[in-house]
């Protein structure tokens, strides 16, 4: 689970105005990291937000964001997974005409 602290305990006094994007930062890296060690990582927002909130009872300023799964991934890419070749990429429309 995320967590963030928007506010200055019960206040409505900002903690921090890139608290969200700080969090957003660590989960990032720790996807990088995941990966790194062979594990996968899925950062999800479908759950009770609101039943995880009340039951969990994060400290006044702190707010539940997300969820983040972290483990062996079951077997790997489905086999026939297409890709894009490089020259497609560099094809596409953003890049300068050659």
């Amino acid at each position: 689970m995320t967590l963030t602290r928007r506010h200055v305990d019960d206040t409505q006094l900002l903690y921090s105005e890139f608290a969200d994007y700080d969090l957003g930062q660590a989960v990032a890296h720790l996807t990088v990291q995941a990966q790194a060690m062979g594990l996968a990582a899925h950062q999800f927002r479908a759950f009770d937000l609101e039943g995880l909130t009340k039951e969990l009872d994060p400290k006044p300023g702190w707010v539940i964001i997300s969820m983040v799964a972290v483990g062996k991934a079951v077997g790997g890419p489905p086999e026939g997974r297409d890709r894009r070749s490089i020259a497609h990429l560099r094809s596409a429309p953003w890049s300068p005409a050659e």
